[in-house]
């Protein structure tokens, strides 16, 4: 006999689909390695022995949306799986969550060969009785230089240059003709902008992963040239950059580019290099409300709380109370 309480969610997690994402006016679909989990938050009255067809009506539920429609944006997927499976076992809250690997081919710098390179793209959806909000992000892999070393190794080769008779204009000219060296590091950037109910707008993932990419001091190519290594090199010493300006760059182009989305929509950026002369990884992130960014940008004053996306998405459905400055209150 099952134990007669009340559950909080139940989920199937792990689900692995090959999916077709594409979108209104895109010039083509494409497939993609997907991942995807639905978690539902369930009514009091529902108990665990009314969940026995649970799993087989989230697995229906994600075969009709991804067989039965045409090729939609993955953010589009995951509402319409949400929504469906909200709907089939009355809940008051589903949330999906899609993963998906998927190749993109791009030219190398200066030899022009072309080369695959794998992105993944997130997407996620919460569907209640109100409405359904979404997100949509990419996780991107690069270079950085970083700067602080190169510091050091440029006040070290100004001093051996002073003490072997050049002067200060001819220091400074080598140096800026001379890119300084430093360790380089290989870093994975992941930017995500979600969407409040009842408001769309297409967040394009291309343009997204050029943010991201953009942010770090390079990008990387998994086939190249010699030449192409070369400039791959160049290009991150003379844009120095740690993970924290990582971090800063990428919001600072996704709040240019989508200045017209609402103050109550959410937007995440976060950069992890992995270590070469430290045995250990460096992290820097910011997540928060865009009207929180926004505030911060203008005034120069920190924000106190920072909205993570787990606020944001557990405030769907919920009457917002408005907190300082306006902002909603999660």
């Amino acid at each position: 006999m099952s134990v007669p309480l009340s559950l909080s969610r139940v989920a199937v997690s792990g689900v692995e689909k090959v999916i077709r994402i594409g979108g209104p006016g895109a010039r083509r679909s494409q497939l993609y390695s997907a991942r995807l989990d639905c978690f539902v938050d369930l009514s009091p009255e529902q108990k665990g022995e009314q969940m026995s067809r649970f799993e087989e009506a989230v697995n229906e539920a994600i075969r009709e949306v991804i067989l039965g429609e045409v090729a939609l944006r993955a953010e589009d997927l995951a509402q319409h799986i949400a929504e469906r499976v909200r709907q089939r076992q009355d809940a008051l809250r589903t949330e999906v969550t899609i993963d998906a690997r998927y190749p993109e081919h791009k030219p190398a710098p200066v030899s022009g060969i072309a080369t695959q390179e794998i992105y993944t793209l997130h997407a996620s959806a919460v569907a209640t009785q109100h409405g359904t909000c979404r997100i949509v992000g990419v996780t991107a892999q690069g270079m950085t230089a970083r700067p602080g070393a190169q510091q050091l190794v440029g006040d070290d080769a100004r001093k051996r240059l002073a003490a072997d008779g050049f002067r200060d204009h001819q220091i400074d000219g080598i140096l800026a003709a001379v890119p300084i060296a430093t360790d380089s590091e290989r870093g994975f950037g992941s930017l995500h902008i979600g969407c409040p109910q009842h408001y769309d707008i297409d967040i394009d993932a291309a343009a997204l992963l050029a943010i991201v990419e953009d942010a770090m001091s390079s990008e990387i190519y998994e086939l190249m040239k010699r030449s192409d290594e070369g400039a791959v090199v160049e290009k991150a010493h003379r844009r120095p950059r740690s993970v924290e300006d990582c971090v800063r760059e990428m919001l600072h182009a996704a709040m240019d580019r989508y200045d017209h989305l609402p103050d109550d929509a959410f937007i995440s950026a976060r950069q992890e290099n992995l270590g070469t002369v430290h045995q250990h990884n460096t992290v820097a992130e910011r997540f928060d409300l865009l009207g929180g960014l926004r505030a911060e940008r203008r005034t120069g004053a920190a924000s106190l709380h920072h909205t993570s996306k787990r606020e944001w998405l557990d405030a769907v459905g919920l009457p917002h109370a408005t907190g300082r400055g306006g902002r909603p209150a999660v």
